[in-house]
């Protein structure tokens, strides 16, 4: 009987031990934006002035850049507020 005994302690006493922490990993994801590059131009063509017109009524256009796809980055106000916005060259807004 003490060796039943002493047999059932000895594998309980092996299960529990191998029941540990468990470690959990704080993984940290980073995101990088890969932005093109986009230089500042002083004149953006009519049709992006016309489309910004009809889209935001009352805007004012600050500074407009544009890189080699002949995407425009434009940033406008808007009743007081600055705006980022993108266009094509022939006045559509992308979306980014």
């Amino acid at each position: 009987m003490k060796k039943l005994i002493l047999s059932a302690a000895i594998v309980l006493g092996s299960l529990s031990m191998q029941a540990g922490n468990t470690v959990v990993a704080n993984t940290v994801l980073q995101s990088v934006n890969v932005q093109d590059e986009y230089k500042e131009v002083d004149a953006v063509p009519a049709a992006i002035k016309t489309a910004l017109d009809n889209a935001y009524p009352g805007v004012k256009l600050e500074k407009a850049y544009v890189n080699e796809k002949k995407e425009y980055k434009i940033e406008i106000i808007v009743r007081g507020e600055k705006s980022t916005v993108y266009t094509d060259a022939s006045g559509n807004i992308l979306k980014k």
